[in-house]
C-alpha cells in the first residue's frame, strides 16, 4: 500500500537543503520513492513524500536521518495510507 508522508522540517534552509540532497547522490531518490516535493521559503523548506509502501520509507530513513542529523535538521513525519494517485 502506498503511503504519503508529510514531513514537519525544523532548521531546514534551501541551502541545507541541497547540501542534504548532495550528500545522498544516487540515493536522492531511493527505491520505493514514486514523488518527492520540496517546497516553501527559502529559509524553511518543507517536504512531501510518496512511497510505495510504509517500509521503502523506513529504509531510507536509516540512510536520510544521519544526513539531517549532521546538517541539524530535524524532519516529524505525518504518515497516510494513499487512497488514489492519478497521473496525466
Amino acid at each position: 500500500m502506498a503511503i504519503v508522508a508529510q514531513f514537519k522540517v525544523s532548521g531546514c534552509s534551501a541551502e541545507k537543503y541541497d547540501a542534504v540532497i548532495r550528500e545522498l547522490g544516487p540515493g536522492a531518490s531511493p527505491p520505493g520513492q514514486i514523488y518527492h516535493i520540496s517546497y516553501g521559503s527559502h529559509d524553511n523548506i518543507q517536504v512531501i513524500d510518496v512511497f510505495d509502501s510504509a517500509q521503502a520509507l523506513e529504509n531510507f530513513g536509516k540512510t536520510l536521518a544521519p544526513i539531517l542529523a549532521k546538517h541539524g535538521i530535524t524532519a516529524e513525519p505525518q504518515v497516510n495510507e494513499v487512497y488514489k494517485i492519478i497521473t496525466p
